[in-house]
């Protein structure tokens, strides 16, 4: 990077015809412009300026690499206003990957509201709840529930949802209601597939239960009118079910590869962070 410093460096020095006056503008020492434009000679193999007590002057080496370095410095800065642009009006496709209850129930009623405040924003989602690769695979940002295993990616928490066990009245009939978390082992629950269920106390303890029953599926939306026909208990988003519970709640998180992020997926962070329902309510 020193030589595209001292590059431009250069090309104030040329313009000004003047070490002491290129010092002045660029507010550096006279002896270090001095000192890199000699930096500069060693890197290229050529004396760029003839030098005398009354002026500074460019060889003919130096008209050529002041042109080349001109063309070469302009297109950085306006590279580098095209990016201040982007950062101001964030414009691209966010390929995001998020569970499709997530979506369904929480997404894509926010999903207009920030579309009109950034037009030039596009989605591709892949609505799975398999974990993708956030350095192997195509994707921006992954919304899952609960911290990741993987530490060394970047979580930022984006919401606190909330879960509920239910089934229809007909099933606790047959079956009876568990009363403690062990009992759920005697009953048929309907789950989601690779996801033990994490039940978390009042006292902000959590215990963790292999669940076991005659259906499982990688979509919540399946389930739920299986509980709803007596096929098992069913974890369930409290929205959906409309409780009248105060549900245990789980955070959901944003994660991606880097704290580098480009405008357009720092904007949708941060927007849900701004606009999803914090409160205890959701799905896990």
């Amino acid at each position: 990077m020193d030589i595209f410093r001292n590059m431009n460096l250069f090309v104030e020095v040329a313009k000004a015809n003047s070490f002491r006056r290129a010092a002045e503008v660029l507010g550096l020492p006279n002896s270090t412009v001095s000192r890199r434009i000699a930096e500069l000679e060693r890197d290229v193999g050529l004396r760029l300026f003839n030098r005398s007590t009354r002026r500074v002057e460019l060889t003919e080496g130096g008209r050529l690499y002041f042109d080349n370095c001109k063309r070469i410095i302009q297109e950085a800065e306006l590279a580098h206003q095209e990016l201040t642009h982007l950062q101001a009006q964030p414009s691209g496709v966010i390929r995001a990957s998020m569970p499709v209850d997530f979506s369904v129930i929480y997404l894509s009623p926010l999903l207009a509201d920030f579309s009109r405040r950034y037009p030039g924003i596009r989605f591709s989602l892949d609505l799975t709840p398999n974990h993708a690769d956030l350095v192997g695979d195509p994707v921006d940002v992954a919304i899952r529930m609960g911290p990741p295993k993987d530490q060394s990616l970047i979580a930022r928490p984006i919401a606190r949802l909330g879960t509920v066990l239910v089934a229809s009245p007909d099933y606790l009939q047959r079956c009876g209601v568990p009363d403690q978390p062990q009992d759920l082992l005697s009953h048929d629950c309907l789950r989601m597939k690779d996801a033990p269920w994490t039940l978390i106390h009042r006292d902000g303890g959590s215990q963790s239960v292999e669940v076991t029953g005659q259906f499982v599926a990688n979509n919540r939306g399946l389930l739920q009118p299986l509980a709803l026909s007596g096929q098992g208990i069913v974890q369930s988003a409290d929205t959906w079910v409309q409780a009248d519970l105060a549900p245990p709640v789980v955070e959901a998180f944003a994660l991606t590869a880097t704290r580098l992020l480009p405008a357009k997926v720092r904007v949708f962070i941060d927007y849900l962070v701004a606009n999803m329902t914090q409160g205890e309510k959701g799905l896990t």
